[in-house]
C-alpha cells in the first residue's frame, strides 16, 4: 500500500504550473469497463490497509481502523482473526500492509507498534525488526524502511526521501531504494521528483516539533516494484513509464500527452477526504535532546476546508500513490480526471507502452489484485468498506 508523507498543517502556497498539450491519449487505448462484481463479502469492513490471495484461495486482510488482521472466506462469507491487538509477540496494534515473502511467507506492516513482522506459512509470528533503522536518538544514519513492495526474493522496496532533519533544506527529489533484509545492503535504483513540501518547526531547542506537509496536488514521480525484481517508475514530466531492469538497464516508454484538468472545489475536497483515509504520517519529536517516531494512517479529522490550502491551477496527470503491478506483470496508473470522473486506470505493458484504460465503478477504490481478478473496496455514506472482487477477462 500507498501514501504520502503527511505532518500536522499544511501552509499555504502557491505553485505555478504549465499546461501540457492537449492529445488524444484516451483514444488511443481500448476502455475496460467494470461493471458488476463477481463476488461481493457481505460484512463491512473499516479500512482495508492490505490484502493478499492466500495459497487456498482465501484472503487475508489487514484492517487498520479496526486494528485487525483477517483470514476472509469469500465462498463462505466468513472471517477468523490471526493474532490480537498489543504491542508483544504475536500482537499488533495498527496492521497496514501484507507483502509476499519466500516460501509463503509474509511480511506485515505494523505501523502502531513501528515494525515489519514476518509471518509463517501458517501465519504463525516470527520475527520483527523496526520501521526505522539507524541510530533513533540522534537521527545519524537513521533511515524509514517503509515497503511499497516486495519481490519473490524477499527484498524490500522503499523510498528514501533524502535529509528531512530541521534546518536543512528539504529535498526536491528522492530514491527508490531496495533492502536485502538477509545481508543488510541497500541499493539505490531510481532518482524520482518528490510532492512539493512545506516544513513547520515548533517549539525549543529541547522539546521540539517538526512537521513536513506535501503541497496538494503538485506532481511528483511514482513508481512500483514488481516480483521480478524490475521497476516501474512513472515519470511526471512528460508523463511516461520507465523499467528498470534487474541489470540496471532501463527501457524508456513514449511521452503520452494528456488533458490537463482544471482543480475545481469538488476535485479539492475530494482529495482531502482521500488524504484523511488513507495518507501516512510520520511524527518526529525532539526531547531533550532524544527524538522519537510515531506512524499512522490519516489526515487531520473534521470538514476538509479546501480555503485552508493553495493550489495548482491544473491536477498532475496521474496519482503518485495510485500506482500497482498487477499478477500478470501490467502497470496500473490512476488518473487525476476529476472528482465527478469515475475512477481511471492506464495500464502499461513492459515496455512502457500504454495498452488500455481500466473504469472502475463510481465510489470503488483499487485494493489489490489476483489471478485474473482485481479487489475493490466500495465506500458507503458512513466510511465503512464493503469488499468486491470484479473480473478482467
Amino acid at each position: 500500500m500507498r501514501g504520502v508523507l503527511r505532518g500536522v498543517l499544511v501552509a499555504p502556497v502557491c505553485l505555478a504550473l504549465t499546461a501540457v498539450p492537449v492529445s488524444t491519449i484516451e483514444a488511443q487505448a481500448p476502455e475496460q469497463r467494470l461493471t458488476t462484481p463477481s463476488v461481493s463479502y457481505p460484512h463491512e469492513l473499516s479500512a482495508i490497509r492490505g490484502l493478499l490471495e492466500l495459497p487456498d484461495g482465501r484472503l487475508l486482510i489487514a484492517d487498520g481502523l479496526g486494528q485487525a488482521l483477517m483470514i476472509v472466506d469469500l465462498a463462505a462469507g466468513s472471517a477468523d482473526t490471526v493474532g490480537r491487538t498489543g504491542q508483544g509477540p504475536e500482537e499488533y496494534r495498527q496492521p497496514d500492509g501484507l507483502y509476499r515473502l519466500p516460501g509463503n511467507s509474509i511480511l506485515l506492516v505494523d505501523l502502531g507498534n513501528g515494525r515489519l513482522t514476518e509471518l509463517g506459512p501458517d501465519l504463525s509470528f516470527g520475527e520483527t525488526m523496526p520501521l526505522a533503522q539507524g541510530d533513533p536518538t540522534s537521527g545519524r544514519g537513521m533511515s524509514l524502511r517503509i515497503p511499497q513492495d516486495v519481490d519473490a526474493d524477499g527484498r524490500v522496496y522503499y523510498q528514501g526521501r533524502g535529509n528531512m532533519s530541521p534546518g536543512a533544506p528539504l529535498p526536491d527529489s528522492g530514491s527508490v531504494l531496495r533492502w536485502n533484509r538477509e545481508s543488510d545492503a541497500v541499493d539505490t535504483l531510481a532518482n524520482v521528483k518528490l510532492q512539493e513540501m512545506n516544513r513547520t518547526t515548533s517549539g525549543g531547542p529541547n522539546n521540539q516539533n517538526v512537521s513536513i506537509n506535501p503541497v496538494p496536488l503538485s506532481p511528483q514521480d511514482g513508481w512500483a516494484a514488481a516480483p521480478n525484481g524490475r521497476v516501474a517508475v512513472v515519470r511526471s514530466s512528460p508523463y511516461r513509464v520507465d523499467w528498470v531492469q534487474t541489470n540496471g538497464q532501463i527501457v524508456m516508454g513514449p511521452a503520452n500527452e494528456y488533458r490537463p484538468t482544471r482543480i475545481g472545489r469538488d476535485d479539492k475536497i475530494a482529495y482531502l477526504e482521500n488524504r484523511q483515509r488513507n495518507a501516512m504520517s510520520v511524527s518526529v519529536q525532539m526531547e531533550n535532546g532524544r527524538r522519537s517516531m510515531a506512524f499512522g494512517r490519516g489526515g487531520p479529522s473534521g470538514e476538509p476546508d479546501p480555503d485552508a490550502y493553495e493550489w495548482p491551477d491544473v491536477m498532475p496527470a496521474f496519482d503518485a500513490t495510485g500506482i500497482e503491478v498487477s499478477t500478470d506483470g501490467a502497470l496500473w496508473v490512476k488518473r487525476y480526471l476529476g472528482a465527478d470522473v469515475q475512477p481511471t486506470f492506464d495500464v502499461f505493458d513492459g515496455q512502457g507502452k500504454l495498452t488500455k484504460r481500466v473504469v472502475l465503478p463510481e465510489g470503488r477504490e483499487l485494493i489489490g489484485f489476483g489471478a485474473g481478478v482485481v479487489y475493490l473496496v466500495r465506500i458507503d455514506e458512513f466510511d465503512l468498506q464493503w469488499l468486491e472482487v470484479y473480473s478482467l477477462d
